[in-house]
């Protein structure tokens, strides 16, 4: 299909951009931020693209091959305050929606959408006041295709308004009932008059990937015509994959010349891959809400996307956003809503960075890169490795002796690892357990009633340890029932 309002002509033409993988924590970078996308208002017709040395040591970041990618020049529109309300259990007070969204300004993120204040009288007072904290990111409310939903809308001081419809059969028939024409001429009227207020206006379709393209392609050609800011495709019911992402992306990226954003649901777990591969096709907004939170499972997280963007350009996110303000964001919200932050969730998880298997430990040890592909200390976190139990290495637990300060050599080390492999068989020993034995190692070492090999020897000098403990325990137990 021909391109009517952008510089890069017929979409069959244009050579595939190849797929982007992982990446090594010490790899390149990837293209630099100013080097920007294809076109719409976050770039410009084109790239000329100059791969520096250290770029080309990352073969898992943009190429240059890739002039339509925009891994490295998106945007996130922050969505918990809108499709975040929407989660079963999900009730924000004014003070708590005023609380995240400052949280989300100071992380950095350049949108803050929020619940159409049409949908009740406090959701309307609660995006006036958000208004006007004065915020850096822009503030956008999400309307239904309507003129009443977008005169509301315009009076609240908001920076822009995000106007959805349904478009695939399914919502035609069993929600509005509406067809493509009436669709099309409400749309136009309704974008129309958002611009002539002077703000931002985005037009999506709702079940992007059940629709009919010819419908989807045919309205967006419209809307972009008339000068609406982004057009966005939405995966509303989490059915698509990073293929068919790709090619709907790529393919709207060759009709229409503003920005592309895209809402993707999670019901299949694919909402992270789905947000990364629309980048790769030329996507240049991605919705998101801390924790995922949203209608049924939700949709794509804000700290898995951050997480997979970093791994393929970690100096421009590390310039981008404030990582470290991450974990006090999904906290904030995950207490909001009662839930624990999940232990695999990436960044913030409290297994993130915790290392246990000897062999990986070890490398760890020498270089984190080895099974890192992320750096904690970017996020203001610490990694940790595991050591208290059947897996470990003496490799591991000679970096705890010497954090200890004790002194011992390499063959005592791998001896007293033999005891700790030896309980952890009964049960996980905690790190006070690890320290304890180390020291009590140490210390019979010192004194000569221990060497390498004496078994019995250390199994002594353990026991008496736990008599001696259990006897300073007794008296502070008479004492605290007394």
């Amino acid at each position: 299909m021909p391109c009517n309002s952008c510089s890069h002509g017929n979409t069959e033409s244009l050579p595939m951009p190849d797929k982007t993988q992982m990446i090594h924590v010490n790899g390149a970078n990837g293209l630099n931020g100013s080097a920007n996308g294809i076109n719409g208002a976050n770039g410009a017709s084109g790239r000329n693209v100059q791969l520096s040395e250290a770029q080309h040591k990352n073969p898992y970041g943009p190429r240059a091959s890739d002039f339509l990618n925009n891994i490295s020049n998106f945007s996130i529109i922050e969505s918990t305050l809108r499709e975040g309300e929407q989660f079963a259990n999900a009730f924000f007070d004014t003070k708590t929606k005023i609380a995240i969204a400052k949280a989300l300004d100071a992380f950095g993120v350049e949108y803050i959408e929020l619940t159409s204040p049409a949908a009740s009288e406090q959701s309307r007072a609660d995006c006036e006041a958000i208004c006007k904290l004065g915020l850096k990111a822009k503030i956008l409310t999400h309307i239904r295709c309507h003129m009443d939903d977008a005169r509301i809308a315009v009076e609240t001081g908001v920076d822009g308004v995000d106007v959805v419809i349904g478009t695939s059969s399914f919502l035609r028939e069993f929600s509005h009932g509406k067809d493509m024409t009436y669709i099309t001429k409400t749309a136009i009227e309704v974008i129309t008059f958002v611009k002539s207020k002077g703000i931002e206006v985005r037009f999506s379709s709702e079940d992007s990937f059940r629709s009919d393209l010819v419908d989807l392609l045919s309205i967006y050609q419209t809307v972009d015509k008339i000068g609406v800011n982004r057009v966005g495709i939405a995966d509303t019911v989490g059915c698509a994959n990073p293929r068919q992402v790709y090619d709907l992306v790529r393919t709207l990226r060759g009709v229409v010349g503003c920005d592309i954003e895209i809402h993707l649901h999670n019901d299949t777990g694919m909402a992270i891959a789905n947000a990364y591969c629309a980048l790769e096709a030329g996507a240049t907004h991605i919705d998101t809400s801390v924790l995922g939170i949203g209608e049924r499972v939700g949709i794509t997280p804000l700290g898995g996307l951050v997480a997979c963007l970093y791994a393929a350009n970690p100096e421009y996110v590390k310039a981008k956003y404030n990582l470290p303000m991450l974990r006090e964001i999904e906290n904030l919200v995950a207490e909001a809503v009662e839930v624990n932050v999940p232990f695999m969730n990436p960044i913030t998880g409290y297994c993130a960075f915790t290392h246990k298997a000897g062999i990986h430990a070890k490398a760890i040890l020498n270089n984190p890169s080895t099974y890192e592909i992320l750096k904690p200390e970017d996020f203001g976190l610490t990694r940790y490795v595991s050591i208290g139990h059947r897996l470990t290495g003496w490799n591991a637990v000679k970096s705890r002796v010497e954090q200890l300060g004790l002194n011992l050599t390499d063959d005592q080390v791998k001896d007293a690892t033999a005891k700790i492999k030896e309980l952890a068989d009964v049960r996980t020993q905690s790190m006070d357990d690890v320290d304890s034995l180390l020291r009590i190692y140490h210390s019979g070492i010192q004194s000569g009633e221990l060497a390498v090999g004496q078994k019995e020897a250390l199994d002594r000098l353990l026991q008496q340890h736990r008599e001696t403990s259990r006897e300073r325990q007794q008296p502070e137990a008479v004492t605290a029932a007394a």
